[in-house]
């Protein structure tokens, strides 16, 4: 297969660097969490290890084709990604009370992570085939909150409140981006605001025990508050510099509940302090800025629309853990990124930084 030497000369380093970076500290977070327990048979980091390698070799595959591969076939891909949502449902694994998972041999895959991907190509697709020079009126949002609900509505039934709420917030974000009318906007807000009192009578008994908790976590703090309090004792102990790594006590004395997933970032700033934190966010900024770039210098809209996505999906789940486990929003079960351990989400997290290296390097080929 010829490859172009420009796609080379064009690889962007920095971005798989901070990435790579990440996803290092990750497993070195892990291999403290996990010290002393296993889960399903082998230590966690090195499980995470494995889907580290598998991310990588399928980020670095997408390469080897153009992006706008995606775009002609984002249709196709948005009616696989319904159909494996609705498998699912019908066939999928039940884990803690929530249907959410694939068994596929030797592993199991959560289709929700990869549908968010494939709802940011689609959305990208039909929005790049059109221009809003006043902005988007109520009519024109009619096919992309179809295009981001009927998804939505899926992963919501299997239940998973906290995936169904990222991808809602992530497809909102975007359309934002490009501009609503106010007139849309206010009619919008209206019914999200007359439509609570609905959306909080069909929430689960345990959804709402989180949201409660949220507004008092000390209520209940040997039940339902017991996370989130555990939680901001760990963060709070770590102080400026941390107890050192491997030495955290409410993560080693098994006070801090979910520590390899959803409170990865407490076991990381009570080991490394204030300080440390600072970095792990910088580096995260930096990993945002960088993307932003690339979605600044892609060549046509539709790359800038993907680039933008990517964007918004990692900054949107990075932004709910942290204040989550922090305590300024409720527990929702949202993973940070490259960080917690997860095959699915970091797997998921590849194909878009695959997708972004892909605009990256092909920003000098002029697109129509």
């Amino acid at each position: 297969m010829m490859i172009d030497r420009r796609l080379i000369q064009n690889f962007d380093w920095i971005l798989l660097c901070l990435v790579l970076t990440l996803a290092g500290l990750g497993i070195l977070n892990l291999y403290s969490a996990s010290s002393g327990s296993q889960a399903g048979g082998g230590p966690v980091y090195l499980k995470q290890a494995y889907w580290l390698a598998l991310g990588l070799v399928v980020a670095l595959a997408i390469l080897f084709f153009d992006y706008h591969q995606a775009e002609k076939t984002a249709y196709m891909l948005y009616a696989l990604g319904l159909l494996l949502l609705i498998l699912v449902l019908i066939s999928g694994q039940t884990v803690s009370g929530s249907q959410r998972w694939l068994e596929l041999g030797f592993f199991r895959f959560q289709p929700s992570e990869l549908v968010k991907i494939i709802v940011l190509v689609t959305l990208a697709r039909y929005f790049s085939r059109r221009e809003y020079p006043e902005g988007l009126g109520l009519k024109d949002l009619i096919m992309p909150m179809l295009l981001a609900g009927i998804p939505f509505l899926l992963i919501l039934a299997q239940p998973d409140l906290g995936t169904a709420l990222h991808l809602a917030i992530v497809c909102l974000s975007l359309i934002l981006f490009l501009k609503v009318r106010w007139d849309a906007l206010l009619l919008l807000s209206s019914g999200v605001a007359a439509a609570m009192p609905f959306i909080w009578s069909v929430l689960k008994a345990y959804q709402k025990q989180r949201i409660i908790t949220f507004l008092n976590p000390a209520k209940d703090p040997h039940g339902a508050g017991y996370h989130i309090i555990q939680s901001k004792i760990a963060v709070g102990s770590g102080q400026a510099w941390g107890k050192g790594f491997m030495k955290g006590t409410q993560s080693h004395l098994r006070f801090l509940p979910e520590q390899q997933t959803d409170f990865a970032f407490s076991v990381f700033a009570e080991e490394w302090g204030f300080v440390g934190a600072l970095v792990l966010l910088g580096l995260f900024f930096l990993l945002l800025v960088w993307a932003l770039r690339i979605a600044n210098r892609s060549q046509d809209r539709f790359g800038a629309l993907l680039g933008v996505g990517l964007v918004l999906l990692i900054f949107w789940q990075f932004f709910i853990n942290i204040c989550m486990v922090i305590g300024l929003m409720p527990v929702v079960g949202i993973p940070l990124p490259f960080i917690s351990y997860g095959g699915s989400s970091l797997v998921t997290l590849f194909i878009g930084v695959g997708l972004l290296l892909n605009i990256s390097m092909r920003r000098f080929m002029f697109q129509k």
